[in-house]
């Protein structure tokens, strides 16, 4: 990298070329005459089966122009090109809609107009996308949290064909993948080096869409390996902003949420493979529906977390699985809370966090009480405010800081709609799932 490299003053985004060879996916943009390449590796350096060689190489280029979003994003140029193959209409379609509601949160803090930025040249119609005859098996998502251990032990019970896949390098999220029982499957993300030097030097930084990357890099690897399913763990609460911008909605979650999935599971069936689905069995659910099913799965206990200080790229960990200092282990403390024993709550997480009067601001961001709701993934504020309400009235929480601070000060200026517990554990709309597992909840 030359030495005068100014990342804020790149004008031409280019994504360079995207190749798969011996198990590698070698993924390459240009920030002007600076070049970056990231790798996927999936281990067995499968070779892309005979008559899938079409579909391998459409959903290759799908997450070519999805994770370059982690790039775009250092130094948002005013000029996107192609060297390599140019997206038709649907695929930039979907790919625009990625760039402008993923990096909204990041643009929202960076204080950056992406309206109207993203416009991607378009090239003639690809051609539909074929059956392929791929095998009746899933490829289920892990996270190492509560949500994605849901999904399996619905499956579990169900006996479904599936394997369990991660991307990274987690040995927590490995761990909670082999006490399932099932075939795992990790798969090696490398972001490019150059990313962090551009950083030190002043880049735009930010939060991307992780669900939307990750999403595509299991589609390739279901093609890869002969799947026909690829399952995310994504509640309802997902597809709720975080907050407003005037009129636009800003959602740290916006990847994980319905538009994006609905979306992305078009394009794969019309122009990747036509027995290829992918969607979130979760979805009819809330975080606190979630969580009620959680509470009954002690043996995950011990391993799981949601503290997403766990898996960051960079900078300082927790020492144990929950820092006790996020808005991830504020939430999941407080949405488990309703459904474990005081005892076993506090176990999983070595403290008491409803009882740190120093917590209690947190909280209430929680709540969208006098602040906005934090941009991590947790649950609706309702769902907060329904938690919290059910807590204030069981003799064991009462005295706890912050619920006591709860009830004396907030709980009397709600209205009642947003303390019915019950009504957010109600099942919701199962249509987006496969027929033969829309009755898994019952």
């Amino acid at each position: 990298m030359r030495e005068d490299f100014d990342p804020r003053k790149v004008n031409n985004f280019r994504f360079v070329s995207a190749d798969y060879l011996a198990g590698q996916a070698r993924l390459t943009y240009a920030l002007d005459d600076l070049q970056l390449t990231e790798t996927i590796d999936f281990p067995g350096a499968p070779e892309v089966p005979a008559g899938r060689e079409q579909a391998v190489q459409r959903a290759l280029d799908m997450l070519h122009w999805l994770a370059g979003t982690s790039y775009y994003k250092a130094s948002v140029p005013a000029q996107i090109e192609f060297a390599a193959r140019l997206p038709d209409a649907d695929a930039a379609l979907l790919v625009e809609q990625v760039y402008e509601q993923g990096l909204a949160e990041f643009a929202y803090v960076n204080d950056i107009d992406l309206s109207d930025r993203i416009k991607l040249p378009v090239a003639t119609d690809v051609g539909p996308a074929h059956q392929l005859d791929l095998p009746r098996r899933a490829l289920v998502a892990i996270g190492g949290g509560k949500d994605s251990l849901v999904s399996i032990d619905l499956l579990l019970r169900r006996d479904e064909p599936f394997a369990v896949t991660w991307v990274g390098n987690s040995e927590l999220i490995r761990r909670c993948a082999e006490r399932c029982g099932r075939p795992t499957l990790n798969l090696r993300r490398q972001i490019a080096p150059e990313l962090i030097e551009l950083n030190r030097r002043g880049a735009y930084n930010g939060h991307v869409p992780v669900t939307a990357i990750n999403s595509a890099i299991l589609v390739l690897a279901a093609l890869l390996y002969g799947y026909d399913e690829v399952v995310f763990s994504n509640e309802s609460s997902a597809g709720v902003p975080t907050l407003m911008d005037g009129d636009k909605p800003v959602n740290h979650q916006w990847s994980k949420g319905p538009a994006f999935e609905q979306a992305f599971n078009a394009w794969l069936h019309d122009h990747v493979a036509q027995d290829l689905r992918y969607y979130s069995l979760l979805r009819p659910l809330s975080e606190l529906a979630v969580t009620a099913r959680f509470a009954g799965l002690e043996s995950f206990f011990d391993a799981f977390s949601s503290c997403n200080r766990n898996f960051r790229l960079s900078g300082e960990k927790p020492s144990s699985r929950w820092c006790g200092e996020c808005p991830k282990c504020h939430f999941v403390f407080l949405a488990l809370a309703p459904f474990l024993a005081k005892p076993a709550l506090v176990r999983i997480f070595g403290r008491n966090l409803l009882d740190e009067s120093r917590l209690i601001g947190d909280f209430e961001a929680l709540l969208e009480w006098g602040a906005d709701k934090p941009f991590e993934c947790v649950g609706e504020a309702r769902e907060s405010r329904a938690a919290l309400a059910t807590l204030a009235q069981r003799a064991a929480w009462t005295e706890d800081a912050v619920v006591a601070h709860f009830r004396k000060r907030i709980l009397p200026q709600l209205p009642a709609e947003d303390l019915d517990l019950d009504a957010l554990l109600v099942l919701g709309d199962r249509s987006g799932l496969p027929e033969r597992l829309q009755n898994a909840f019952d």
